[in-house]
Order: structure tokens, then sequence, then C-alpha cells
């Protein structure tokens, strides 16, 4: 039986003793609701925030009002950032953030419907996606929270990012 892509992610972060938080715009927390779906996915996620407006993604995550400013919600240092900032929060080794435009408009931007950043922070990096997926509100969502976020985090080397403390 194939595991589903969350299954790989929650095994795969079991098996290198890491944690994972998410930060989530466009995805209302659909990340997370479907990381954990999985059986015994409390082991290794530590939870998330649903930053749906620019002022949580300011106060909560840390992201700077510049950068909002500047680049807008939907833009690739936003997404750095609020991976980042949820990395920081929860303490987790990984933070993944996922913001974009699940429509049915174009944001007050212009930014086309479809286009996603997700984002992936571990301690000394953190790398950006940019995707342009295409369907109606709910597959952009599916496909972003899914496919798209839990790929990103398959296919990062999984190494620790915390140092441990001799005894």
């Amino acid at each position: 039986m194939n595991k589903t892509l969350e299954q790989q992610v929650i095994a795969a972060l079991k098996a290198h003793g890491l944690t994972l938080a998410t930060a989530e715009s466009c995805t209302g927390g659909l990340t997370a609701k479907r990381l954990t779906d999985v059986p015994g996915a409390s082991a290794v996620f530590l939870g998330g925030v649903v930053s749906y407006t620019n002022g949580v993604k300011e106060r909560v995550l840390g992201v700077p009002h510049d950068t909002l400013e500047v680049y807008s919600a939907v833009s690739e240092p936003t997404a750095r950032a609020m991976a980042e900032g949820v990395r920081h929060l929860t303490c987790a080794d990984f933070g993944l953030s996922v913001t974009g435009v699940a429509g049915p408009d174009k944001d007050d931007r212009g930014h086309d419907v479809g286009t996603v950043y997700i984002a992936l922070s571990a301690q000394n990096e953190t790398t950006v996606q940019l995707l342009h997926l295409s369907g109606g509100r709910s597959a952009i969502r599916a496909a972003a929270a899914a496919d798209s976020a839990c790929s990103h985090v398959c296919t990062r080397p999984m190494r620790r990012s915390r140092s441990s403390s001799a005894a």
C-alpha cells in the first residue's frame, strides 16, 4: 500500500527525530489538518498558525510591516518570513509556510489566481518555491496544502537544525 505524502512527511520526521510547524494563509489550516490526519503526527507536528490577515502575519509570525507593504502578502519575502517566524515561535526544526491567491479573483496587487509561494525554513537555510496552480479555489487550496507543501518537505534533506546539548 502506497503512503500518502502526509504519511511520508510524518514518517520522515519521526525517523530523523525532527519537528515541523506550519504557517498558512490561502490554505486556511488545510496543510495542518492533512498532516494531523496521520495517526501519530503529534510526535512531530508542533502546531500551526492560520495567518489570513496581514495583521496576524505581523503580530504573531513577525513578518515585517515593510515586507508586506513593499512585496505584499503573496511574495517570496513574505513566505520566507512566515516560515522562519513559525519555526521560531514553536521552536520546531522546520517551519513550513503557504501564502497565495486561491481565487476566485486576483488579489489587490494583481497576482493571478493560483499564484502560491511555499517556504521551508530550517536553522541555516530557508527555501522558497513559486507555484502556478490551476483550477478553482478548492483545487488550488488542496494542491497547495497537500501535493505541493508536503512534497516540499519530502524533497528536503532531513537534518536536525538545533544543536544537541552535551551531558
